[in-house]
C-alpha cells in the first residue's frame, strides 16, 4: 500500500526536488509496533518495530536532523525489510518520537555515547545478525561510534551503513549557513526553534531567548543552544568535536559509506579518499542523489535504489 506524501523539504521549483528526490514520491504505508525505553539518566527515547520472524536479522535505523520513523528514507527502508521478512526498528533521537523529554536534554551529532547504550541493550536482546543504519546526523554518530569502538563494535553488531553523514562536519555547518543553502537550515529550525523554547521554558534554562526567537541560522542556534546544553564551548567546538572523519580510518568492521556528489550538506572535494577510511570501509559516492534522495531518476521509476544497495551490502559475507 503507499499513501500520498508532501516532504516537510517542500518547496516550489526544481531545485529541491533534485536535493530530495526521494521525499516528493509515494511513500509506503508501514505498521510500526511503538516501544518507549527508559535511559540510564532517568529519561526515554522511543523506537518503532516493524515486525518481522525471530529468527531474521535485525536493521536498526539511526535518523537524521529532526527525522523519525515516517521519514521517507525509513518508510522505504522499512518497506523493503518486509519485502525480505527482516525485522527492522527505528530508534527515535530524544525529542523525536512526538513526546517532550523529562530532561533539559536533547540529541546531537556526536552523541556516540547513546548509539553506544542503545546497540548493547539491543545486542543483549539479540542472538542473530544486528545491523546498523545511520541516515545524516544518525550516520554521523554511527560512524564516530564505530571509530571509538574500534574492534569492540564487532562485539555489538555485525555490519554499519552510514548515508549521507556531513563527513566534514564543521564544513557541513558553514555550508548551510551560506547561498542557497541558508533554505535547508531555515526549514529545519522551523522544528528546531520550538522544541529549544518549550524546553528552556519548562526547565527555566539561562538561554537567550529573544536571539533564538530570531535564530536563522544552524551554527547561530548551536551557538545559542545545542552545544551549551551538551556541554560544549561553541558550536565550532561542538561542530569539532562531533566530527567523525578522524574515526574513519579506526573502523574494523565492515562498514559502508553512501554520499552523493551532489549532496549540499557536503561538497564533493570534501568527500574523503582512501587514504581517510581504513580497510574495512567502503565509498560510494554516486554522481546523483542530493542529500539522502537517490532516486534512480526522478520519474517516479526505480525509486527502490537505496534500500536495495543497503540490502545488497548487508545481503553479502563481506
Amino acid at each position: 500500500m503507499y499513501a500520498s506524501y508532501q516532504s516537510p523539504f517542500w518547496l516550489p521549483g526544481r531545485h529541491l526536488q533534485t536535493i530530495y528526490p526521494a521525499a516528493w514520491l509515494p511513500l509506503p504505508t508501514i505498521q510500526y509496533r511503538r516501544e518507549e525505553w527508559a535511559t540510564p539518566d532517568g529519561d526515554f527515547i522511543e523506537l518503532d518495530w516493524l515486525a518481522g520472524a525471530a529468527d531474521q536479522p535485525l536493521v536498526v535505523l539511526f535518523h537524521g536532523l529532526e527525522g523519525n520513523s515516517s521519514s521517507h528514507y525509513a518508510l522505504r527502508l522499512m518497506a523493503a525489510l518486509q519485502e525480505k521478512k527482516w525485522r527492522g526498528v527505528v530508534v527515535h533521537f530524544r525529542g523525536c518520537g512526538g513526546k517532550p523529554n523529562r530532561l533539559a536534554r536533547g540529541y546531537h551529532c556526536g552523541d556516540s555515547a547513546e548509539i553506544d547504550w542503545i546497540l548493547r541493550r539491543l545486542r543483549a536482546a539479540e542472538s542473530g545478525l544486528v545491523y546498523a543504519v545511520g541516515v545524516s546526523l544518525g550516520g554521523n554518530a554511527l560512524l564516530k561510534w564505530l571509530g571509538e569502538q574500534q574492534q569492540s563494535a564487532r562485539e555489538v553488531i555485525n555490519k554499519a551503513i552510514a548515508i549521507s553523514a556531513p563527513l566534514a562536519l564543521p564544513t557541513t555547518g558553514h555550508v548551510l549557513g551560506s547561498g542557497f543553502n541558508k533554505i535547508y537550515a531555515r526549514l529545519f529550525l522551523k522544528t528546531l526553534r520550538p522544541k529549544a523554547l518549550a524546553m528552556i521554558a519548562r526547565h527555566q534554562l539561562a538561554f537567550d531567548v529573544p536571539a533564538l526567537q530570531t535564530v536563522d541560522n544552524l551554527w547561530h542556534y548551536d551557538d545559542l543552544f545545542t552545544a551549551p546544553l551538551h556541554g560544549f564551548a561553541s558550536a565550532d567546538d561542538y561542530w569539532e568535536q562531533s566530527n567523525s572523519r578522524p574515526f574513519l580510518k579506526s573502523i574494523c568492521l565492515p562498514t559502508l559509506l553512501i554520499n552523493a556528489r551532489n549532496d549540499p550538506f557536503l561538497p564533493q572535494e570534501d568527500l574523503p579518499d582512501a587514504n581517510e577510511v581504513s580497510d574495512s570501509v567502503i565509498m560510494d559516492f554516486p554522481a546523483q542523489g542530493g542529500h539522502a534522495g537517490f532516486t534512480s531518476n526522478l520519474s517516479g521509476k526505480g525509486v527502490d535504489w537505496l534500500p536495495q544497495r543497503i540490502l545488497c551490502f548487508l545481503n553479502t559475507s563481506t
